[in-house]
C-alpha cells in the first residue's frame, strides 16, 4: 500500500550508491547474494535474543535489496536477476519470523507458524498473478521499472518492513504483532485472488470479442 511512495522518497539516494556499486565493477546479482548473505545473519542473532543486532542485519539487507534493483535499473533488467530477487526475498521475510521461534518457542510457534502462513498466501497470489501478467502482456503503470507485475496490496514491501523492525523494538510482542499482520496478510491475499482472477477473466473476455 504505501510501496509507491516509499520508493519516491529512496529513489534518489539509492540511484546515487547504485552508481558506486556500478562503477566498482558489482552486477546486481551479486549485490543481491551479498544482501541475503548479510540478511541471514539476523537469524542466529535474533534466535540468541540480540534483537537489535537482528534489526541491524534486517536493515542492511532491504537497503542491498533497493540497491540491487538501482544497480540492475543501470546495467539492465534482467529476468534471471528478478528471479534470484524475488525468490531470496520471501525466503528472507520468512527467515524474520522462524527466527523468532527459536528466541521462544513457548510463546512464539504458533504465531510465528501463522505469519508464515500468511506469507505463502501473500506470496504465491503475488507470484501467480505475475506470472500470468506476463503471459497476457498486461503492464503496471505504477512499477514500470520491475521485472515482475507487483499487483498493489494492504501488505507490500514498505509494511512488512516496518513489521520486523517492530519485532525487533518490541520482541515481548511478537506474537500479538504477527497475529495482526498475519490478518493483514490474509486481507491482501484475497483481494489480490479477487482483483487477479477478475482482471484475467476481463482480459480473456476481450481477447475473443
Amino acid at each position: 500500500m504505501l510501496d509507491r511512495y516509499a520508493i519516491q522518497i529512496i529513489k534518489s539516494p539509492l540511484q546515487q550508491i547504485a552508481i558506486l556499486f556500478d562503477q566498482r565493477g558489482m552486477r546486481a546479482d551479486q549485490v543481491t547474494v551479498l544482501g541475503f548473505l548479510l540478511g541471514l545473519l539476523a537469524l542466529p542473532s535474533i534466535a540468541f535474543e540480540y534483537y537489535y543486532l537482528g534489526l541491524l542485519f534486517i536493515i542492511i539487507n532491504r537497503i542491498f535489496d533497493g540497491i540491487d534493483g538501482a544497480v540492475a535499473r543501470i546495467q539492465g533488467i534482467t529476468d534471471s536477476g528478478g528471479f534470484l530477487d524475488i525468490s531470496l526475498d520471501f525466503l528472507f521475510y520468512s527467515l524474520i519470523p522462524f527466527a523468532f521461534v527459536l528466541a521462544d518457542p513457548s510463546t512464539n510457534a504458533v504465531a510465528g507458524a501463522f505469519l508464515i502462513f500468511s506469507f505463502i498466501g501473500t506470496g504465491s497470489s503475488f507470484l501467480a498473478f505475475a506470472v500470468m501478467a506476463g503471459k497476457q502482456g498486461i503492464e503496471n503503470p505504477v512499477y514500470q521499472h520491475k521485472s515482475l507485475y507487483y499487483i498493489s496490496g494492504l501488505t507490500e514491501g514498505t509494511e512488512t518492513i516496518f513489521c520486523l523492525i517492530l519485532f525487533c523494538l518490541f520482541p515481548q510482542y511478537f506474537a500479538a504483532i504477527a497475529y495482526l499482520f498475519a490478518s493483514l496478510c490474509w486481507i491482501t491475499t484475497f483481494t489480490r485472488i479477487w482483483s487477479g482472477y477478475n482482471t484475467l477473466k476481463t482480459v480473456a473476455t476481450k481477447a475473443k470479442e
